[in-house]
């Protein structure tokens, strides 16, 4: 017979055992909860927070940042006449041989050119261009014209003002040598002539006063015999040889170099 004591005893282990039943037994985790319906979004994962690999640029930042894209405005000592290969003997040509990768060259010289032609006719591709230095060698033909020194200093102003204004170029502009040790002006009136050569040269230097740190005046006056020798004028007495655009080129040359235009050595 069954005691009440023994019924009770019964009646706990059955309890104990139905409460620790469900423990034994724990569920297993829903599929819901062990793998996301939804993926994580991009945003979530660490690799997707970091920025896109860069893509190489045609040009690379330390040769474009050197390089120099050149253009030139002038007349026929410009154009390299009374050079054997007025491609590659002209005096910005020998220039336009030491600039560095990846810079650019352009030669607008017209033989003929006066400097006010060329306000006309050759600046606004050279604008265009946005060069970021430009040399001008624009006075002998406005000479030999007869243009007053008022009326080429005029228009070198006007071409040094735009190109200063329209592009960020550095600017170098020849100056007169003095002719009168020139074959072609052995006849001319040597005191006139020297006369009017300081009167365009006075003028450019004023239009190139007015541009500080952004033009600069070569100077082929002082110590031009050299360029006027029979070694460095041409055979038609009036134009530079193969050596005399050499020197030309010299000069500008090292005017460039000390305003930071990164040219090579030479020429």
């Amino acid at each position: 017979m069954v005691t009440l004591n023994a019924m009770r005893r019964t009646l706990l282990l059955v309890m104990a055992l139905s409460a620790c039943g469900p423990a034994a037994t724990a569920p297993t985790p829903s599929l819901a909860l062990a793998t996301p319906t939804t993926a994580p979004t991009a945003t979530a994962r660490p690799t997707a927070t970091l920025p896109p690999s860069p893509t190489p640029t045609v040009s690379p930042a330390p040769r474009a940042s050197s390089a120099v894209h050149y253009v030139a405005i002038g007349a026929s000592d410009t154009v390299g006449v009374g050079s054997l290969d007025p491609a590659t003997g002209s005096w910005p040509s020998r220039i336009a041989a030491l600039l560095p990768q990846g810079s650019t060259y352009r030669n607008l010289g017209v033989s003929g050119s006066l400097a006010a032609q060329a306000r006309a006719e050759q600046l606004p591709t050279a604008v265009a261009e946005q060069p970021t230095a430009v040399t001008i060698w624009l006075a002998v033909n406005d000479l030999d014209a007869e243009v007053a020194p008022a009326d080429h200093a005029a228009a070198i102003d006007a071409i040094l003002a735009d190109l200063t204004r329209a592009t960020s170029a550095r600017v170098f502009i020849g100056n007169v040598p003095d002719l009168r040790a020139v074959p072609a002006y052995a006849g001319a009136d040597q005191v006139a002539l020297g006369a009017i050569v300081t009167a365009y040269n006075q003028g450019i230097a004023a239009a190139a006063a007015k541009h500080p740190g952004r033009v600069r005046v070569v100077d082929l006056f002082t110590g031009s015999a050299e360029l006027t020798t029979q070694l460095t004028v041409a055979p038609d007495g009036f134009h530079p040889s193969d050596a005399g655009y050499v020197l030309i080129a010299q000069r500008f040359a090292a005017a460039m170099r000390e305003e930071g235009i990164p040219l090579r050595p030479g020429p």
